[in-house]
């Protein structure tokens, strides 16, 4: 089956795809350090660059088996300002719905952040599922986890929370696409994951950020985001015994994140043989990154403790971030997959910013897998397509 990629970022669709014997035909990517994944991987694939120009002609007269893109999801997110199809942005997945009717795809897959089921009341998504309708697309959609979906390559899932919302929609009628994303077999009652063997996939994931101050043990991530380099959302604790360096960002005594000009990353660290406490602030007093205070008294006690402001000891722990290695294993992406040569620098001075963004916008290769599989189940056991 061949298939045309939109807003590619990094293409988690041919990670995923690929091995279940699919051929990517095009991507659509304009930012310069996606663009370059794609071209370092992928330089046999022509980038189609904005996909709102791409005409029949331009892949060869014929259409795709498969369109499959995620467009920008920020308007539609809860973090986000909501601003929905109403922003160049959002308006985005109406320009999807257009090139759906000048391309003419048998089969449509369109992945986005579950705050759009409620972004403009459910406008938002009804204009799309609309606009499908109009096509001629039957459709159906479901929210996904990736921390639920395993397959042949992800037996156990991935350890990250990661919910998103996939329409899938076919040229011919709606029980198609429900075939795909209700199969009972593969998610039936969305059982936890298994954690007897997580270590090998992550090893130094044993808590979990909740709060500024909190963290939950469970083996699991939170969703990795495109800002995670700018905030703490991905922060982890991990034991003393468990901080040998195994990825970029750690020193020797695996105790130190690379702090660099573009990232105001920090970390907490006790420092080996030391059983002492370490008080730190989670943000100075400037705004800036979190502040260790080296002698043994409190940050003044104020009354706005809120706002990551609020003094915290750590005993007989390290708490640093994840690394970009850490966090494409969570996107079930190849080890080092973003760590390229990028504008006249090797991949080991590869922009580590860049990394996390890349991984925070992509799609997780587990859920792929397993929609590519549906998808070409359904194609072949059905004689009428």
């Amino acid at each position: 089956m061949k298939f045309l990629s939109i807003c590619s970022g990094i293409e988690s669709a041919s990670v995923a795809w690929e091995p279940l014997g699919y051929e990517c035909i095009g991507v659509s990517e304009i930012e310069p350090f996606r663009s370059a994944i794609l071209k370092h991987h992928y330089p046999e694939v022509k980038n189609y660059g904005d996909f709102t120009k791409i005409e029949k002609k331009n892949i060869g007269g014929k259409s795709p088996d498969v369109l499959v893109g995620g467009t920008p999801c920020a308007t539609f997110s809860v973090a986000g300002l909501r601003e929905g199809v109403k922003s160049d942005r959002g308006n985005l997945a109406l320009e999807f719905i257009r090139l759906i009717k000048r391309i003419n795809p048998k089969w449509v897959l369109w992945e986005n952040v579950p705050g759009v089921l409620s972004s403009n009341g459910g406008k938002d998504l009804a204009s799309f599922l609309g606009g499908l309708a109009e096509c001629g697309y039957g459709f159906a959609y479901r929210v996904l986890d990736t921390q639920y979906i395993r397959t042949q390559r992800f037996p156990r899932a991935i350890p990250q929370m990661r919910r998103r919302i996939f329409v899938v929609g076919h040229s011919r009628n709606w029980r198609n696409p429900a075939k795909v994303l209700f199969d009972g077999k593969a998610l039936s009652w969305n059982p936890p994951p298994s954690r007897k063997k997580r270590e090998e996939d992550t090893r130094t994931i044993t808590h979990r950020l909740t709060r500024s101050d909190q963290y939950t043990q469970d083996d699991i991530a939170g969703t990795i985001a495109a800002r995670d380099y700018k905030s703490a959302t991905d922060l982890v604790a991990i034991a003393s015994g468990h901080s040998k360096s195994n990825g970029s960002g750690l020193n020797q005594n695996g105790a130190m994140y690379k702090i660099t000009a573009h990232d105001h990353h920090s970390v907490l660290m006790r420092e080996p043989n030391n059983s002492s406490c370490v008080v730190f602030e989670p943000r100075s007093p400037d705004g800036g990154a979190p502040r260790v205070r080296k002698e043994e008294v409190s940050p003044t006690l104020n009354a706005m403790t809120g706002g990551n402001r609020q003094p915290c000891v750590a005993r007989n722990t390290i708490v640093r971030r994840l690394t970009p290695l850490e966090c494409e294993r969570l996107q079930g992406l190849p080890d080092n997959y973003t760590q390229i040569p990028y504008r006249g620098k090797s991949k080991e001075e590869c922009p580590v910013s860049k990394r996390y963004e890349a991984c925070g916008r992509a799609m997780s290769i587990n859920v792929m897998e397993w929609l590519g599989t549906r998808i070409k189940q359904v194609q072949e056991n059905d004689t009428s397509l």
